[in-house]
């Protein structure tokens, strides 16, 4: 299952689908909250074996010191941890009566405060660090439910955010990731790991 705010006008998206019969599109603005309701409608008594969080900005026009603004920061902050939140609210229950009860989010190493050395980011290094203990709480609270969380570092990906000149293929990236999330045990979860399986500082 795929969601995107245009599965119409997705047209990458588009092809995949027609490519392979198993994918199932999806319209979710995670901005906004109806959007989430009526997914979580949809998808009732629907079994989700891995819920992958990947809705990201990377708020470059709230990034380094003397151009941040309130409205830049709340939209970052909105998509990036605020959205993936309620996700979880809304969909832990699909997770919980699968097989594998996997939730993942799509995080970057630059969320680790250990790791810093270069300051700046300002908005997305704090909205994917907030994201990264909203994992670590859900891991506490979703236990008793058997639901593993995972926060990853994709890599450097050729995506419309990491551009042509990235390391990494989206395929590579998403290998790595579901390896790591398929290889999970209970004593793995609220971990921040990177797509190969090597764990990164908070």
């Amino acid at each position: 299952m795929a969601c995107c705010r245009a599965p119409g006008d997705a047209a990458e998206l588009q092809k995949l689908a027609q490519e392979n019969a198993a994918i199932r599109l999806l319209t979710l603005d995670v901005t906004q909250q109806a959007d989430i309701d009526a997914l979580a409608t949809t998808l009732r008594g629907q079994p989700i074996d891995h819920l992958l969080l990947n809705a990201g900005v990377l708020g470059e026009r709230c990034a380094n010191l003397g151009e941040m603004t309130q409205a830049g920061w709340l939209e970052v902050l909105n998509i990036n941890t605020v959205a993936p939140a309620l996700l979880i609210q809304a969909l832990h229950s699909n997770v919980a009566a699968s097989e594998e009860k996997t939730i993942v989010g799509i995080s970057t190493r630059v969320a680790s405060i250990g790791d810093n050395g270069s300051g700046g980011m300002y908005s997305y290094r704090a909205s994917k660090a907030a994201l990264n203990q909203i994992l670590v709480s859900a891991a506490r609270n979703l236990a008793e439910q058997g639901i593993k969380t995972l926060a990853i570092h994709p890599g450097w990906v050729q995506t419309d955010m990491g551009g042509d000149q990235a390391t990494f293929t989206p395929q590579q990236s998403v290998s790595g990731i579901m390896a790591v999330a398929s290889a999970m045990t209970t004593e793995d979860s609220g971990t921040f790991r990177v797509f190969d399986g090597s764990t990164i500082p908070w």
